[in-house]
């Protein structure tokens, strides 16, 4: 074994796999097998691997200038660039843009502007933050706190109460819905949950609602029709700012240019991205905020001195070079377009995955989908362990799936996939849980 620590892995079963090298939506492990990478990596790769044109764009940026920081106001242009171009695209009012390096340091970052804008405007007291049961926000300090899975916060002694962290419902219908509950019924007593959360804590007191609009890690939860919409207005009649992590749901996974739009959450206050952003090509995350939020911060910053938030590598000119190629691949290569298309035919393809006998579940938008495998569809009790020999057998099938939330497994595939791939993931996948049980 090598001295690496691994991460989101099982310390007793390391180096599983070795990936050699990736060509379109294919990987190649050192033994030269192929793999379709039906996950994007980890939800990122959209324009899959080996990008030519994107490869050139990073090479010729190095030459350029491969580093300059934008601490104590200097600056360069593909960081200008970027940052106009993500506030002319966003739903956001005004939009200001700061840049990280992932999903997590960016909802960091979420988390110290919140702070530091309530501060601003003379309210120090409004610094709780409403995340969900099973939500997945990251894994440092802040954001593993905002995160609800289980594995991320056990051994690890997350500050929730330091931090203000509160938690509402999840809004997955199959799974949190009692009894004959239809899923109007559902969301509405799930938002009336939120509400005497808000109001036992007062909502003088709390800052900031995350939600990612469809969620990735805990297992592609899709919410019930007007689910947002009860959500929104909630946060609206208590002042509290609706914060959209849009790290995975970004720039096309949905079928819509931002998972926002697929679910009908109107114009967040906040806003995160990574992933997508650059295509997984070179580390880049971008915090979003109102325009209104940055304006107050102004003259407290130069109280002090200085805006005392930044990373090294904020902004970095080959990381923000690659984004803007990246934006631009997706934009004028039509696949935007193509993921609506190709998504709509992969929902219907895992749409035919619920006749089998194991799968409760099948569900998604655009693509980005899952299944959940159960012992039986009445008792729906979770096929854990079931879930786990499919996903080895995806593996062994040539097919790279990812096991969430237990029993569940995910696919997200490059924006680049075409109808024929489509099939060779979903045939595949169902034969490995035909295997499996």
């Amino acid at each position: 074994m090598s001295a690496v620590i691994y991460p989101t892995t099982n310390l007793k079963a390391t180096e599983q796999m070795v990936i050699e090298r990736g060509e379109g939506v294919y990987v190649y492990d050192n033994q030269g097998k192929q793999y379709l990478e039906a996950l994007s990596g980890l939800w990122c790769t959209g324009l899959g691997y080996g990008n030519r044109e994107l490869i050139d764009c990073i090479s010729e940026q190095l030459e350029k200038l491969s580093f300059t920081h934008m601490f104590g106001g200097k600056t360069h242009q593909p960081g200008i660039d970027l940052a106009d171009k993500l506030a002319a695209m966003v739903p956001v009012k005004d939009a200001k843009v700061f840049f990280g390096n992932s999903g997590s340091d960016a909802n960091d970052s979420h988390m110290k502007l919140l702070r530091y804008y309530f501060n601003a405007i003379g309210r120090p007291e409004k610094r709780k933050i409403i995340t969900r049961e099973r939500a997945y926000h990251g894994v440092t300090v802040a954001a593993g706190s905002l995160t609800s899975l289980p594995a991320t916060l056990a051994h690890f002694d997350a500050p929730l109460d330091a931090l203000g962290i509160l938690r509402t419902d999840h809004p997955h219908y199959y799974r949190g819905a009692q009894g004959d509950e239809s899923e109007t019924q559902f969301v509405a007593r799930i938002c009336n949950n939120l509400e005497q959360l808000i109001l036992r804590e007062g909502p003088e007191t709390i800052a900031a609602f995350i939600a990612e609009p469809i969620t990735g890690a805990s297992g592609v939860i899709v919410p019930p029709a007007g689910y947002y919409e009860n959500v929104q207005a909630l946060l609206n009649k208590y002042d509290i700012l609706f914060w959209a992590d849009e790290v995975i749901t970004g720039f096309g996974r949905t079928g819509n240019l931002f998972g926002c739009e697929t679910v009908n959450i109107q114009q967040p206050d906040q806003m995160t991205f990574a992933k997508q952003l650059s295509s997984a090509y070179y580390p880049i995350s971008a915090s979003i905020i109102r325009g209104d939020m940055y304006e107050a911060m102004i003259e407290p910053s130069a109280e002090v001195g200085v805006f005392g938030h930044g990373y090294t590598y904020s902004g970095h000119p080959v990381a923000c070079a690659a984004a803007l190629k990246t934006l631009e691949i997706y934009q004028r290569d039509g696949l935007y377009d193509n993921a609506a298309t190709q998504g709509e035919y992969l929902q219907q393809r895992f749409a035919q995955l619920s006749n089998m006998e194991h799968v409760g579940e099948a569900r998604g938008a655009g693509l980005i989908a899952a299944v959940e495998l159960v012992e039986d569809k009445a008792s729906k009790t979770p096929a854990v362990d079931m879930a786990k020999r499919a996903t080895q057998l995806c593996q062994d099938n040539g097919l790279i799936v990812r096991n969430v939330a237990g029993n569940a497994l995910a696919v997200c595939p490059p924006l680049i996939i075409n109808r024929q791939q489509i099939d060779e993931i979903v045939d595949k996948l169902k034969l490995a849980i035909e295997q499996a049980a």
